[in-house]
């Protein structure tokens, strides 16, 4: 593949997502239109962020879940099965803090020595930004208001709970970055 084609990723999103979980779906669509508003932005990076913005949930598909981990399964099933691009691989396997989640659930080694972090700090807070600041139906909303209602879906106490937890100030710094970023931008 040469190139992050938007198409290309929004149809393999969609074939991967839509019957099976019609909900995530909605995110990832809405998560992409997120990234949309910060085309203008990100300039030569703005199909990258669309790309891995509709493919970041990818794991979540059925047939693709072999971990149970969706960052480590999508980035696999990119990586396999597509032979994307290694910065959108980077980024599908470590969105939104995936490490912490990672080490959580035993899977840090696994996720770091397959996937490092990407070293481009404005595209990795601008997948941030657009993941949670989007509801799980598609919607907008605020980091702060994402967080919680990922909190009251998994309990405190899940891994999911405790990943959020440690995440949180994380989450809220990089969306304020984005937020700043957006600010100083020229109208």
């Amino acid at each position: 593949m040469n190139g992050i084609p938007a198409k290309w990723a929004r149809q393999v999103a969609e074939t991967e997502l839509r019957e099976p979980l019609p909900r995530r779906w909605a995110h990832s669509q809405g998560v992409a239109r997120r990234a949309a508003e910060l085309a203008e932005a990100l300039g030569d990076d703005a199909d990258m962020l669309a790309s891995a913005a509709v493919l970041h949930d990818v794991g979540y598909a059925p047939r693709l879940a072999v971990t149970g981990f969706h960052p480590l399964d999508g980035a696999r099933f990119l990586r396999d099965d597509h032979a994307a691009d290694e910065r959108l691989v980077q980024l599908v396997a470590n969105h939104s803090f995936a490490l912490l989640e990672a080490e959580e659930r035993g899977l840090r080694g696994e996720l770091e020595a397959e996937f490092p972090l990407l070293d481009d700090h404005r595209l990795v807070d601008a997948l941030v930004y657009c993941d949670m600041t989007t509801t799980p139906d598609g919607e907008l909303t605020s980091a702060e208001v994402r967080l919680a209602e990922i909190m009251d879906r998994y309990g405190a106490d899940s891994v999911v709970g405790r990943f959020i937890r440690r995440a949180s100030p994380e989450i809220v710094a990089a969306v304020e970055r984005v937020e700043a970023a957006l600010a100083a931008q020229p109208r």
